[in-house]
């Protein structure tokens, strides 16, 4: 009968699609959100240095990270343990990527514009290709390779005497330590590519803001003494910024949207996160964009984007 030959056709795949493009587009806006977050994160960083030393700084960050991650997880029965081929993860990410990028960042910051700290700290893809060819001898395309040429370029500049006082030991050493910073997350990167635990990043997140979180209060206690906040408005404020939105929502969100988008994809839009904090930096706190930080920037966005393209092209030939 009609009335029920109609349950046989393609309409119920309609539905499907029109019940799933809500949640696609949510988890997409979500990221968006995530990207907007992180690259706020530098001129808030900025800002709450005036209220709170560097690594007491890193450690508040974590700690609130660490809270919403673990109440959310348990609030939805999804805490779980590392197993012991995680431990190695937990403390690569933890220490590294976490603890000391957050940490060092926050100490270059002192004498480091904010938009100038989101471009350098976001050059890890440069630092990748060439730890990857020399020390893990991968193969890369030749525009893998020219991509990386052209961000270094970029970075030279970023530095050169033109633009930079380069008799000021204090900004020396804040660039320096940001670009030092990017290195340690490549490595970061380069170890998780080569080594797979049991549990997602989703799962292990907390733990690693946890461990992150253990050693910097002591750190900060020996470095900078008691507790540095002020506790004005604008201090918390800046951590709750920095805690449960840029920390906790950024990575859940950026977690969330690894599942639905390419790499090629997630890579090419965590662009905007320094191309954000640059323009947030001159919007919200005043910094001047100069044509040599915009030009330095553009130049190594580019080469970024080169590398990841060339990468997506590399992984599609593998995949044929």
């Amino acid at each position: 009968m009609p009335s029920t030959s109609t349950q046989n056709y393609p309409i119920f795949s309609l539905k499907r699609f029109q019940i799933s493009l809500p949640n696609q587009l949510k988890i997409v806006l979500m990221f968006a959100l995530a990207v907007v977050a992180l690259g706020g994160n530098w001129p808030v960083m900025k800002l709450g240095l005036e209220h709170i030393s560097p690594l007491w700084f890193a450690a508040v960050r974590f700690v609130m990270g660490c809270v919403c991650l673990f109440s959310l997880q348990a609030i939805t029965g999804k805490v779980k343990l590392p197993t012991r081929k995680d431990l190695p993860i937990v403390a690569s990410v933890g220490l590294v990527q976490m603890m000391m990028f957050t940490a060092l960042g926050a100490i270059a910051m002192l004498s480091v514009s904010a938009g100038r700290s989101a471009v350098l700290g976001y050059t890890t893809p440069l630092w990748v290709t060439p730890i990857a060819l020399f020390v893990l001898r991968e193969r890369f395309s030749t525009m893998q390779i020219a991509g990386t040429v052209i961000g270094f370029v970029g970075v030279l500049i970023l530095l050169n005497p033109a633009t930079m006082d380069w008799r000021d030991t204090a900004v020396l050493q804040g660039n320096a330590l940001l670009l030092f910073c990017s290195l340690c997350w490549a490595l970061c990167i380069l170890h998780l590519r080569h080594h797979k635990g049991d549990s997602n990043a989703y799962q292990l997140a907390p733990w690693q803001m946890l461990l992150a979180s253990a050693c910097l209060i002591p750190l900060a206690y020996y470095f900078e003494g008691s507790f540095t906040g002020d506790f004005s408005a604008t201090f918390w404020w800046v951590m709750l910024y920095m805690g449960p939105f840029a920390t906790a929502f950024s990575f859940v969100a950026i977690n969330a949207a690894s599942k639905h988008l390419s790499s090629a994809s997630m890579s090419n839009a965590m662009l905007g996160v320094p191309v954000t904090g640059l323009l947030a930096s001159t919007v919200f706190i005043g910094e001047t964009l100069t044509l040599s930080l915009a030009l330095g920037g553009a130049v190594i966005l580019g080469g970024i984007m080169c590398v990841s393209l060339a990468g997506r092209g590399a992984s599609g030939r593998q995949k044929c």
